[in-house]
Parts: C-alpha cells; sequence; structure tokens
C-alpha cells in the first residue's frame, strides 16, 4: 500500500469518525435542551415523548455511523 492510499484511507476514516462524534453530541444537546425546554413551559407530554422518540433515532443514527467507520478503518488492515 502506497502512502499515498494510507493517507486517504486515514483521513476518510478520520472524517467518518468526526461525523459519527458529531451527530451522537448534537443529539444529546437536542434531547437535553428540548426536556429542559419541555419542563419549563409545560409542554404536554406527547410532545416530550415525540422528542424522545427523535433522540433515540438520533442515538440510533450515531450508533450506526459509528458501526461503520470502525468497519472502514478495519478493511485496510
Amino acid at each position: 500500500m502506497t502512502d499515498e492510499n494510507k493517507n486517504e484511507r486515514d483521513s476518510a476514516q478520520s472524517k467518518a469518525g468526526r461525523r459519527a462524534s458529531l451527530v451522537l453530541a448534537g443529539t444529546g444537546v437536542f434531547w437535553i435542551v428540548t426536556m429542559f425546554l419541555g419542563g419549563q413551559f409545560d409542554w404536554p407530554v406527547r410532545i416530550r415523548v415525540l422528542f424522545d422518540i427523535m433522540a433515540l433515532a438520533g442515538f440510533g443514527i450515531a450508533l450506526l455511523l459509528t458501526y461503520q467507520a470502525r468497519r472502514h478503518g478495519r478493511s485496510g488492515k
């Protein structure tokens, strides 16, 4: 494997990992903020559950992205 190919693979792997971490952090912040606002503004439970489900979907997507980043990193070995 040439150094150029290795650098491209490492760059792609780091981008995938960065994307996964941003989705995970963004989902966490979104969930915390919406739960705080829901408590402050007395949102109905149905609305809070909707935001919980959206956050759960975001965490699931982050898990999938993390798995893909790991698999991408192992494919070059």
